[in-house]
């Protein structure tokens, strides 16, 4: 294999898992950026806007909108972060929690099938993905 068809299967591989997300979305009729959203807020740590769109690669804007919304439902709360001016935590309520919960229990139920099958090689494919991420990174930020 060279290196054009190794990213081409391997763009294939990240594209089809994305969808295979999208229609967790759909079928629970939720937005596919409200999923990512809720999912990166469900760990119980608070996260900035800022955070989410870099490690999640959202557009600033449909966080900035999908957070609002969230807001007047009660589902987020924002919190000023100490020596930050403009930039805010988002944590989940209660009431956020319990629907993120609901929303992801049975998205975390198929992930935990997947994983069990795969969990011998999970390290090795994480840190390979990892390091792809990071030389692509390199590469393109040498180039210009």
């Amino acid at each position: 294999m060279d290196s054009k068809e190794f990213f081409a299967r391997l763009g294939k591989a990240i594209y089809n898992i994305d969808f295979i997300y999208d229609e967790y979305a759909k079928r629970s009729n939720v937005k596919s950026n409200l999923l990512w959203i809720l999912y990166a807020l469900n760990d119980k740590q608070p996260h900035s806007q800022k955070e989410i769109c870099k490690n999640w690669a959202l557009p600033r804007s449909t966080v900035n909108t999908i957070i609002k919304e969230m807001e007047q439902d009660s589902i987020v709360e924002l919190k000023q972060i100490k020596g930050e001016k403009r930039e805010l935590y988002i944590i989940l309520t209660k009431k956020g929690h319990e629907y993120a919960d609901n929303l992801l229990k049975e998205l975390y139920a198929y992930e935990s099938k997947v994983y069990d099958k795969i969990k011998e090689k999970s390290e090795t494919l994480i840190l390979n993905l990892e390091k792809i991420e990071y030389e692509l990174n390199k590469v393109f930020k040498d180039s210009n």
